[in-house]
C-alpha cells in the first residue's frame, strides 16, 4: 500500500483560520511520519498555509466555473495559483451534485488530487464511477462527534472500500467522522481504508501537536 493519508479539514474553526491556520499548518509539517499529511484550508488561507515547507495543502471546495462573471464562486485556477494542490468536494457541509463533481474534474489539471466525500456506500459507488483520486466516506450524523465511524459503524468503511474498488480499483478510500486518535486510524486501515479525513479532533484539541503525533503513531 502507498503511504497512509492524514487529511485535516480546518473548516472555519476559530482555532484554524488566519494566523491560527498557519500555526496549525506548521505543526502538521513538523510531525515526524511517513504518512502523507494534508491540510484542507479556507480559500482565504491558501496562500499563507501553502507557503509552509513540507506541507500539502488542499482547498475546501472548488466550483466548475471559468474566468469571467462568477461572483462569489471558487474558480479552480485561482485556487491553484494561491497554492492549492488538491481539493475536497461534496463535503456533508457543502453538498453538490454529481454533475458538479464531474464538471470540476474535467477542469482540473492531470494529477490534481480530488477527494469526493460520500455520506454512504451508494453515494460512494456513484462517485467512484467518475474516478476521483479519493473518496472519503463520512456518515453525517457522526461528523464532529465523539464516536468514530470505525467504532459506530465499521461496516460502512469496509463496505465502501469493497463497493468503490469494485467500480474503480484505482480510487483510494478514506474514512472520516469522529476520528480522534491513532487507534481510530489503525482501525480504519484494518478495515481497508487508506487514510482518514478529520477536523475537530485536531482543530479543537487542547494539544493539537500531541493529537497529530498520536494519529500517526500506529502507521
Amino acid at each position: 500500500m502507498t503511504e497512509a493519508l492524514i487529511v485535516v479539514n480546518f473548516k472555519t474553526y476559530a482555532t484554524a483560520y488566519g494566523f491560527q491556520a498557519e500555526s496549525l499548518g506548521q505543526m502538521m509539517a513538523e510531525v515526524n511520519t511517513n504518512a502523507r499529511m494534508v491540510a484542507v484550508v479556507s480559500a482565504f488561507d491558501l496562500s499563507a498555509v501553502s507557503s509552509i515547507d513540507g506541507l500539502e495543502v488542499w482547498s475546501q471546495h472548488l466550483d466548475p466555473v471559468g474566468k469571467g462573471s462568477h461572483t462569489g464562486w471558487l474558480e479552480p485556477d485561482a485556487a491553484i495559483e494561491r497554492g492549492a494542490v488538491g481539493t475536497i468536494i461534496n463535503h456533508a457541509e457543502h453538498k453538490v451534485s454529481i454533475d458538479h463533481v464531474a464538471k470540476l474534474m474535467e477542469m482540473l489539471p492531470e494529477g490534481f488530487p480530488i477527494c469526493a466525500c460520500a455520506a454512504d456506500v451508494e453515494e460512494a459507488r456513484a462517485l467512484a464511477e467518475l474516478g476521483p483520486t479519493f473518496i472519503a466516506v463520512e456518515p453525517p450524523e457522526l461528523i464532529g462527534g465523539d464516536i468514530s465511524v470505525t467504532t459506530a459503524d465499521p461496516a460502512i468503511v469496509s463496505d465502501t472500500v469493497a463497493a468503490v474498488k469494485e467500480v474503480n480499483s484505482n480510487v483510494r478510500v478514506l474514512c472520516g467522522a469522529g476520528v480522534k486518535n491513532g487507534k481510530d486510524v489503525a482501525t480504519a486501515i484494518s478495515l481497508g481504508a487508506e487514510g482518514v479525513l478529520l477536523a475537530s479532533g485536531v482543530t479543537k484539541a487542547v494539544n493539537p501537536m500531541g493529537v497529530l503525533q498520536d494519529l500517526v503513531s500506529s502507521i
